[in-house]
Order: structure tokens, then C-alpha cells, then sequence
């Protein structure tokens, strides 16, 4: 099962009433300027509920994760989606 929203991220500054701009890792393809109707406030996992994120390994100064194991591959719109 994947997350449904990623974050929590800062938002940078507001660009419009309904507008703001993030502050996104490098890792994260996409847009920094968003309209608000995309955002939801943050709520934090229940204690028990809690993942425990692996290790990165440093590749030319970038964060890399070694998959274990590849549990489904889908192809969508001519790419390849990956769960792992």
C-alpha cells in the first residue's frame, strides 16, 4: 500500500491568496508553486502505526536507498511504476 501524500514540507512563501511555494528536497519531481486546494494540513501517524525509514546510502553526495525486493511493476502512460 503507498501513501496517498508526502511531507511534511515548509511552505516557502505565498505567492497568491491561493498560491504558496514549497520548499521541496531535489529528490521530489515536481512543481514548487501549488495552489492551496492540493495541500492538506499534517497530520501525524498514530504511535503503533510509526515506520521505521531505512538508511540512505551517499552516492555523489545524493541519497540512495538499496531495494530489497520488487513487488509489482506497472507500466503507466509508456513508464514504469515500481512497487517495492
Amino acid at each position: 500500500m503507498t501513501e496517498r501524500f508526502v511531507g511534511p514540507y515548509k511552505i516557502k512563501k505565498i505567492v497568491l491568496t491561493n498560491v504558496v511555494e514549497l520548499e521541496l528536497p531535489s529528490t521530489i519531481k515536481i512543481h514548487l508553486v501549488v495552489n492551496i486546494s492540493r495541500m492538506h494540513k499534517y497530520v501525524g501517524q498514530v504511535e503503533e502505526q510509526k515506520k521505521e525509514q531505512p538508511t540512505p546510502v551517499i552516492i555523489k553526495g545524493e541519497k540512495e536507498w538499496e531495494v530489497e525486493k520488487i513487488l509489482n511493476k506497472q507500466q503507466i502512460q509508456r513508464k514504469d511504476k515500481y512497487l517495492i
